[in-house]
């Protein structure tokens, strides 16, 4: 299942938090145009340094698979961030 919502906390200097939902399609549909770019640069890497293109797909679709539910915390100081992948 391909993630839908991420979502970004972010700790203010006065203490209070910062959320930011980001839906994961309206942004995918918006950035298409870089992501085809990035897709053709994937495609490129692969042929030149002779990696499976069907393996590599593979692993990107595990790494999508694997996203949900996700969630990773950065703390230094006063400043604290959270993203959640749902």
């Amino acid at each position: 299942m391909i993630p839908q919502l991420v979502t970004y906390r972010q700790r203010r200097r006065d203490g209070r938090w910062l959320r930011l939902y980001v839906p994961v399609l309206p942004v995918l549909l918006v950035l298409s145009p870089l992501l085809l770019l990035a897709v053709l640069a994937g495609l490129v890497a692969c042929l030149v340094f002779r990696v499976s293109l069907v393996g590599a797909l593979r692993g990107a679709g595990h790494l999508l698979c694997a996203l949900p539910g996700t969630r990773f915390e950065i703390e230094q100081g006063r400043t604290a961030v959270l993203v959640s992948i749902r």
